[in-house]
């Protein structure tokens, strides 16, 4: 596994999640995306990063990734064909703590 925090200058977990939450913006969006390979963030990737955060901050919890997708009016499966390691990837390009390991499971 990658140890991000080197790649990055601000403070990850070992897994590559932010720290705080606070720290996130576009441009580190784009630094874990380009580390990861998934390439240019789309319109598609920013409205799910961003209906991602907007549900957390709301509910504070993990959705139900194929939700996020019906609810933007994109393929109930659009996680997996967008981001390379599914929920888990997306969760961190949102910029999201670490949910653990039991939800990880889930993403």
């Amino acid at each position: 596994m990658q140890n991000y925090s080197q790649d990055l200058i601000i403070p990850t977990d070992p897994a590559g999640y932010l720290l705080y939450t606070e720290d996130w913006n576009e441009l580190v969006a784009n630094q874990l995306a380009e580390i990861d390979g998934v390439g240019p963030l789309t319109e598609d990737h920013w409205t799910i990063i961003q209906s991602l955060r907007r549900h957390y901050f709301e509910v504070g919890g993990v959705p139900s990734l194929r939700h996020i997708c019906v609810e933007n009016h994109l393929d109930p499966h659009c996680i997996t064909t967008l981001f390379k390691d599914h929920g888990r990837e997306v969760w961190r390009l949102a910029g999201l703590p670490n949910p653990g390991d039991e939800a990880t499971a889930y993403l």
